[in-house]
């Protein structure tokens, strides 16, 4: 799979996605990168620590957060897309689930568009990204909770964004999924759908874990955010043990050491 311009092994490797939040109100780093210096201070140590790709964001999607107008998103994102193709060699992937801010994206350099509503909110989404030629990452998430069979409804939504996806157009090789950890979904189905990674690795396509610093890390273990790096971690290396294709994460350098232990050891297996 290309993204940008590396070329990403769909099996054998997990790569390290690094978040770049550039919003005042994210769960876990709101208001520290929404300088343009600064996000571009983090993006570089970020690529030293090992990271492989960058994710933007300009809309805080943690629970209760506030919808803001996509004009407001541009003006948050494109600046720092810009300024992160130019000061890195990483890709870059936007998050956002609006096609006007991905087209805004993607004019400014974004590589991946990661879309949390899986190309289910806006229509118009899946022609911007298949018109682009570019890759999604789609993930996992509803409007309600009222599953009759929570794993297997869950992964026939994903089959539903993937027919969304090809039906506009979009390259098969260019479709990664998310679980969709945090979303729609109680502590106990949001263990329960990272214990199920490979019925969802069976869909054939790469799959991305974003479980950084959440709630189910915080809930299982009674701790608060700041707290979480290594329940994280652990269910990072539980990813890559399931040969996710993606962490996507906060704390880049523990993520890469992680990895590349459990591969070394994956190799004699």
């Amino acid at each position: 799979m290309v993204i940008g311009s590396k070329d990403f092994k769909t099996s054998g490797h997990t790569y390290i996605m690094g978040i770049l939040n550039v919003t005042p109100d994210s769960f876990y780093d709101g208001n520290s990168y929404t300088k343009i210096d600064s996000a571009i201070r983090r993006a570089v140590a970020m690529q030293d620590e090992g990271a492989d790709i960058i994710d933007i964001g300009g809309e805080s999607t943690r629970p209760g957060y506030t919808m803001i107008s996509s004009e407001e998103e541009i003006e948050r994102v494109v600046p720092v897309i810009e300024a992160v193709k130019k000061e890195t060699d990483l890709p870059v992937s936007l998050d956002t689930y609006k096609a006007d801010v991905a087209a805004a994206g993607i004019n400014a350099g974004a590589d991946l568009i990661n879309d949390i509503w899986g190309l289910k909110y806006d229509g118009k989404m899946a022609d911007v990204i298949a018109k682009a030629n570019i890759a999604c990452c789609l993930m996992h998430n509803r409007k309600d909770t009222d599953y009759n069979d929570f794993v297997r409804d869950s992964i026939n939504d994903l089959k539903e964004c993937v027919d969304i996806a090809t039906a506009a157009g979009i390259d098969k090789n260019k479709i990664i999924l998310d679980p969709g950890v945090g979303f729609a979904k109680d502590t106990d189905q949001n263990l329960e759908i990272i214990a199920s990674l490979n019925e969802i690795n069976r869909l054939g396509y790469p799959v991305l874990l974003g479980v950084s610093r959440k709630s189910v890390v915080g809930n299982v273990l009674d701790i608060p955010k700041e707290e979480r790096l290594i329940g994280t971690v652990a269910l990072g290396v539980f990813g890559c043990l399931k040969n996710m294709m993606f962490l996507r994460v906060h704390d880049v350098k523990e993520h890469v050491q992680a990895v590349k232990m459990i591969e070394a050891v994956k190799r004699y297996m």
